[in-house]
């Protein structure tokens, strides 16, 4: 058996660790998405080799200072992860956040490899629909290039641990994913005790000539996300569907990412659709729901609010 003083520096020890556990514990309603990371700064030794979202093989030799990005959505991911300073090229389209609209231009969907070299870059964010042979293009010419593809959330999170990976930002990136999947995960919460039977249709509009998300798109999965279910969901891609067939799935919700609420409220033949009859119609930022970026979760947000405002305190 052991004697009283062992049994007393023993508790002593475990009074000394309880302590020390409840110091570490935040106070209620503490924000600590991320907080408690294990990956620790600047912990990336280069040379490394990554597969990036194409399903290349990636070698990059040094950590990155001339970063240049071809699309948006990774334009947003460098920036959420302090990446400002190493960019040093985008593209016509890019305008977020608004500093990038000041870095030289390389392109618009069309990219120029002449731009891009000339801007002698050490690592290039690129995506699949830049298009195979300019990114063969600049791999010929010795600059590495990371391909980033997503059509998921899970994706997307897979996106900023690459980025993150690739520039010695793995502690940023993972503090930004935890970030987004709490309010993500906030909204799934809000929304837990609506039934099955109760979500709300949803019509998802991409275009005025009726280019809707199919079921195995990354809209179909954001609206999913928000609540809603995508009356197009049996269909694949970004389908073009009837003006007939969108009546007689007579959605509660028509969420718009081109604008456009007057025009579809007065569409001709659509009076009898629920959401027309009760003005539900919205049009959201085309940024926040068709970038596969770090703002998704504020996309999932806006659409969930827009279905089903009570569960946020705000009126209809």
């Amino acid at each position: 058996m052991l004697n009283r003083r062992l049994w007393t520096t023993l508790f002593s020890l475990l009074l000394i660790f309880s302590l020390a556990v409840a110091g570490c514990t935040p106070a209620p309603g503490t924000d600590t998405a991320g907080a408690h990371t294990p990956k620790q700064p600047g912990s990336i030794k280069y040379p490394i080799q990554l597969k990036d979202q194409g399903g290349n093989l990636v070698t990059i030799e040094k950590q990155p200072q001339r970063i240049v990005s071809l699309i948006p959505s990774n334009t947003e991911i460098a920036y959420a992860l302090n990446l400002g300073k190493q960019m040093v090229g985008v593209t016509t389209n890019d305008d977020y956040p608004a500093e990038v609209k000041k870095l030289p231009k390389v392109g618009d969907f069309k990219i120029n490899v002449e731009k891009v070299v000339a801007l002698k870059p050490d690592l290039v964010l690129a995506n699949a629909a830049n298009g195979k042979e300019t990114i063969d293009q600049l791999k010929k010419l010795g600059i590495p290039v990371l391909v980033l593809d997503a059509q998921s959330i899970r994706d997307v999170y897979k996106s900023i641990d690459l980025v993150g990976d690739a520039t010695n930002r793995t502690r940023e990136a993972d503090q930004l994913v935890a970030r987004m999947e709490k309010e993500k995960r906030d909204v799934f919460t809000k929304l837990a005790a609506i039934p099955q039977e109760k979500r709300l249709k949803v019509w998802i509009e991409i275009s005025p000539d009726l280019f809707s998300a199919g079921g195995d798109t990354f809209m179909h999965e954001l609206v999913t996300v928000a609540g809603g279910k995508n009356v197009a969901a049996d269909l694949k891609g970004w389908p073009q569907v009837s003006a007939e067939q969108v009546v007689k799935w007579n959605p509660d919700v028509i969420i718009s990412t081109h604008g456009g609420e007057q025009e579809i409220l007065a569409r001709k033949g659509w009076a009898t659709i629920s959401a027309v009859k009760n003005k539900r119609v919205y049009a959201m930022d085309p940024n926040l729901t068709n970038r596969p970026g770090p703002r998704i979760t504020e996309g999932i947000e806006k659409i969930a609010v827009a279905l089903y405002p009570e569960q946020f305190g705000e009126k209809k």
